[in-house]
């Protein structure tokens, strides 16, 4: 079955491909020699390679091979489908193009891993679950100290989820909390957070996509913080559903047998076995976790000032708003990492070796998001190439205003379907921020609202996703039944997503986050209330 499944799939990939290009061959024929513009250029045709790769993502649920497509097909386009040219756009404009565009971010996210791997070996995060252990008195106190780690490490989400579980697994256990609980609270705390981050990795890769707009990439990332309503509902959502102390769904269910009947998983086991796990180096300190997080963190926003010209005169809104996130961003980890393996050698917790032995482990665990922020960026510049946005423009301008007002709502459901089917929000976003940045006018509030909405859905879908990487590792971490993971996330990520789109709505009539966000926050609020009141969830 499984061979067969193999053969269907690449079957339905030859398929698509040669659905399109058939069109495109007879609309291409008769001309030998190739030209400098493309026959294809700012047509319906122009869309064609980014909505292949959606449609492909979403019925295969894997994005390499479907983003890879895409990059076929705006190459074979641009080239008005002569094989030498196609062949020259995709590596010269769009592979390698990518990969030197993106160097700087590739180069900080191996950074940033070796980071985890170097605080993680050196025993800070033991260390922090050590004084957690003595410090925290109660179940509440243990899910607001998870919450407020995660909301700590804001760095990078791969960081968050390997490091939240191991620090608070024994203190959720001796208060207490299922593993379905935990799990969410990392989840939660991983992807949320991060994007709304305007020092972290996914800031980086948002400020790759959105090149061309008329701002910065990290203005408008800056920018679109406000209308995040997923990501900043969701933390209302994870305070109030603490400090109200009800749980529905089949949270309910897990939360009662944790603790009632002392059981943690309700139905499976500890899916990851004690040798698994690296034993904690007993020497660390909380200090050891707290100091290379606030070097990072300094020392990136030190090199985003520097480059956007702050030493040089300008002002900090100026040079922030300035500066380039694929330089800045290595700046500032660069010199964050050689500090915390000066640091932690001294304290005599890693030595020389193991400190370098930190730098591959960082790569390793960065490749997927690598390969899709390079797969992500080459088909954005394939559709650059074929003049999308002209198309897209052209179709907005002679469409109602009504309807451009909902669009947002609209973004935001494709980006949730999307991310939920693919189980990235990277690659979503990679593949619908270069459609939605052509739709909006760049001095409209809806060209930030619009990516605020693409971003929040590919959050949200992502959070939503069994094959999601960021949910698999938030079982792991937590060392949670996968099943049980998704199942009883689930209900709390719709609840939100409800919210949100509510929220979007509204924003065609109201462009004001000092509004949207405290409505959004008010309608949250009224349903756990009333969800509250149904289930009965009154007691602890």
């Amino acid at each position: 079955m499984k061979t067969r499944g193999k053969k269907n799939v690449m079957f339905l990939l030859a398929a698509v491909t040669v659905m399109c290009l058939i069109p495109a061959a007879a609309f291409a024929a008769g001309e030998e020699g190739a030209e400098t513009v493309s026959r294809f250029y700012a047509s319906f045709w122009a869309l064609v390679p980014p909505l292949v790769a959606i449609g492909l993502a979403l019925i295969t649920k894997e994005v390499y091979s479907s983003l890879f497509v895409g990059i076929i097909l705006g190459g074979l386009f641009s080239a008005n489908w002569h094989p030498v040219g196609a062949l020259d756009n995709i590596l010269n404009e769009g592979i390698i193009s990518a990969v030197s565009g993106t160097a700087g971010i590739f180069v900080f996210l191996v950074i940033l891993g070796a980071i985890v791997a170097l605080v993680n070996k050196a025993g800070g995060s033991a260390a922090f679950g050590r004084w957690a252990e003595v410090h925290i008195k109660s179940r509440v106190g243990a899910m607001l100290a998870t919450f407020m780690l995660g909301v700590l490490i804001f760095i990078d989400d791969y960081f968050n989820c390997l490091t939240v579980g191991s620090v608070m697994l024994p203190v959720t256990d001796r208060h207490k909390i299922s593993r379905a609980k935990l799990a969410f609270l990392i989840d939660a705390t991983a992807a949320p957070i991060c994007m709304i981050a305007p020092v972290s990795s996914w800031a980086a890769a948002v400020s790759e996509f959105t090149k061309g707009t008329g701002y910065s990439g990290i203005e408008l990332f800056v920018r679109a913080i406000p209308y995040n309503f997923y990501s900043l509902l969701m933390i209302t959502f994870i305070i109030a559903i603490t400090l109200m102390k009800f749980d529905y769904g089949p949270m309910k269910l897990h939360e009662f047998n944790a603790m009632n009947k002392g059981d943690l998983f309700t139905s499976g086991n500890d899916d990851i076995a004690e040798t698994d796990v690296e034993l904690p180096n007993p020497k660390g300190r909380v200090l050891d976790l707290i100091l290379p997080v606030l070097m990072l963190v300094v020392f990136c926003v030190i090199g985003l000032i520097y480059v956007g010209g702050f030493f040089s005169g300008a002002d900090f809104i100026t040079a922030f708003g300035d500066t380039d996130a694929t330089v800045g961003l290595p700046w500032g980890a660069i010199i964050a990492f050689v500090l915390s393996i000066i640091y932690l050698m001294a304290r005599r917790v890693v030595t020389f070796k193991e400190a370098m032995s930190c730098i591959p482990k960082g790569f390793v665990a960065m490749v997927p998001a690598i390969l899709i922020l390079t797969f992500a960026t080459a088909l954005k510049n394939m559709t650059g190439l074929l003049g999308a946005a002209e198309f897209v423009k052209t179709v907005m301008d002679s469409a109602a205003a009504g309807l451009a007002n909902f669009l947002p709502a609209i973004i935001f459901l494709v980006a949730c379907l999307l991310a939920f089917s693919t189980g990235t929000s990277w690659g979503t976003f990679g593949i619908l921020i270069p459609i939605v940045t052509a739709i909006f006018d760049p001095t409209s509030d809806f060209l930030i609202i619009g990516v605020s909405a693409c971003l929040a859905g590919a959050i949200c879908g992502d959070h939503c996703s069994p094959i999601s990487d960021t949910t698999i590792m938030s079982s792991a971490g937590s060392r949670s039944n996968h099943v049980n993971h998704v199942s009883t996330q689930l209900p709390y990520a719709i609840t939100v997503a409800l919210v949100s789109f509510v929220v979007y709505l509204l924003s065609a009539f109201v462009q004001n986050e000092f509004v949207l966000l405290p409505v959004g926050i008010a309608v949250l609020l009224a349903v756990l209330f009333v969800i509250r009141h149904i289930t009965n969830g009154r007691t602890a």
